[in-house]
């Protein structure tokens, strides 16, 4: 496995400050630039998709991305990933490429079809929902997590974000086990690249997560990475979507939501969470 280049994440500028003492002072802010994903396979190149994300772990995101799309299903379908090189071999910046083994399956009408998320998704509707319940794998039935467990895992992946003290600036993504072990913490400027960092690290890394903990809402394409990966929880320190949740119940994960100050709400798989009272609120329509 190539080794992974590091980049700064936070970068230093000047700034105004008004009625907060003296002026000029330096402040950081998160960094914010462009990557694109290729996918290759027997010598042939393509591109999977970009995205508009903070640098660092672009080798993990990229193979989350891959997973996410249904490209990517275990490890040994990934032979390699590494930055592209251009012609004198030096590393291309904003370039990765995910090698795949031969038997790897690719839907050349879904490459190059992922671009910088957001909420404004043209593909998500009952025919997205069902395409996601064919392709995702089982999630495992034996997962149960007892409702305290669940509710502290906003704050445990809140002590991990080095980035965001500094910053403000951004989102960020856990695994868990249902005992309540962090596993791996990213924090990126999109929720959705936070949530590639983490399930490609994974995958590369050969963990087995219960719960995916994120810090804002549990959108569409939240719920869907998620389901693509096996996750049997889903946890959002923010509001849920109703295709979210449509999502959730159609491929058996939990999704809780407003998980903050030891409260939760469960809009799917209750069933799941021990210990669910009065306190945190069930959710059916």
């Amino acid at each position: 496995m190539t080794r992974e280049p590091q980049h700064g994440m936070a970068a230093r500028v000047r700034v105004t400050r008004v009625g907060a003492g003296p002026q000029g002072q330096a402040d950081h802010v998160v960094v914010e630039e462009p990557l694109r994903v290729h996918v290759e396979r027997s010598g042939a190149r393509s591109v999977l998709g970009s995205t508009m994300r903070t640098p660092g772990h672009d080798l993990e995101l990229a193979v989350g991305l891959a997973v996410g799309e249904g490209v990517v299903r275990r490890r040994d379908d990934v032979l390699v990933v590494r930055p592209c090189r251009d012609g004198a071999g030096a590393p291309q910046a904003g370039e990765v490429t995910v090698v795949l083994a031969e038997g790897v399956r690719l839907d050349h009408l879904s490459l190059g079809r992922v671009s910088t998320p957001s909420s404004a998704c043209g593909v998500c509707g009952r025919e997205e929902i069902d395409r996601i319940v064919e392709a995702a794998p089982p999630v495992p039935g034996s997962v149960v997590v007892a409702a305290d467990v669940l509710a502290a895992l906003p704050d445990a992946m809140r002590e991990r974000q080095s980035l965001f003290r500094r910053t403000g600036g951004l989102h960020a993504a856990a695994l868990a086990r249902a005992d309540g072990e962090v596993l791996v913490v990213r924090e990126d400027v999109g929720r959705h690249n936070a949530v590639d960092k983490v399930v490609g690290h994974a995958l590369l890394h050969g963990l087995s997560a219960d719960v995916l903990v994120v810090s804002g809402r549990a959108g569409f394409e939240i719920v869907q990475k998620a389901a693509m990966a096996g996750i049997a929880v889903v946890a959002a320190v923010s509001a849920p979507t109703s295709l979210s949740v449509e999502v959730a119940r159609a491929t058996g994960i939990t999704l809780a939501a407003f998980v903050r100050e030891g409260r939760l709400t469960l809009y799917s798989g209750a069933e799941r969470v021990l210990g669910a009272d009065a306190d945190r609120e069930v959710a059916s329509w």
